[in-house]
Parts: structure tokens; sequence; C-alpha cells
């Protein structure tokens, strides 16, 4: 039940995002939805195998690499979905990694450890 409420959270943090930039677009909020879910499988197969790839410049950057990784997540995600979930540019899929890295750490985190 925990995991379905992270799951619409998410897309609900998605939804907010493609509402204030208008290079991350969503076609709607089942779009969000798909996007989350497959977000969430993207970063638990090709994310870790990311990070230990870029273990080097990610600990030459104190860490900071890791959002070019969740970026590039996020740029895989919008590929595999298509036209639902586009991304016009790096720039706006970097900002949008720190800003869902941020809200899931505030938001989705403690409601899990409830």
């Amino acid at each position: 039940m925990r995991w379905l409420v992270g799951l619409l959270i998410n897309a609900a943090i998605l939804m907010a995002i493609a509402y204030l930039f208008d290079g991350f677009q969503l076609s709607g909020f089942g779009a969000a939805i798909i996007a989350s879910l497959l977000l969430t499988i993207v970063n638990a197969i090709v994310r870790p195998i990311l990070i230990i790839l870029t273990l080097p410049i990610t600990v030459l950057t104190l860490g900071l690499f890791l959002f070019v990784i969740s970026a590039l997540t996020l740029m895989l995600t919008a590929a595999l979905l298509g036209s639902a979930f586009e991304i016009d540019g790096f720039g706006i899929a970097i900002l949008a990694s720190i800003l869902i890295t941020i809200t899931q750490t505030f938001i989705v985190k403690p409601l899990k450890k409830r």
C-alpha cells in the first residue's frame, strides 16, 4: 500500500513539474502515473548500473554527479514513453531531477517510514 501511495505522490510531483516548466510536458495524469511506474522500474534496474560505472566521477564531485544520473534516467523514461512524456533538454531534466529528489526526501520518504 505504501508503494502505491509513493507512486501516486511521484505522479503528482511529475505533474507539478510539468505545470511549472514549459520544457517538461506530460499528456495527463494517466501518463504521469505510467511515467512514475516506469521511472521506478528504471531506477531499480538501470540506475545502480550507472552508479557503479560512474563511481570515480561521483566520488570526485562529492556525489553531485548523482543528479546527472537521475536526469539520465528521467530522460530514458521520457524516451520510453514517447509523446506522452517529453523533456526538451538536459538542463530541464537536471532541474526536474533535483526537484524530484528534494520532494521525495521531504515528502515520500517520511510517509514510507510510518
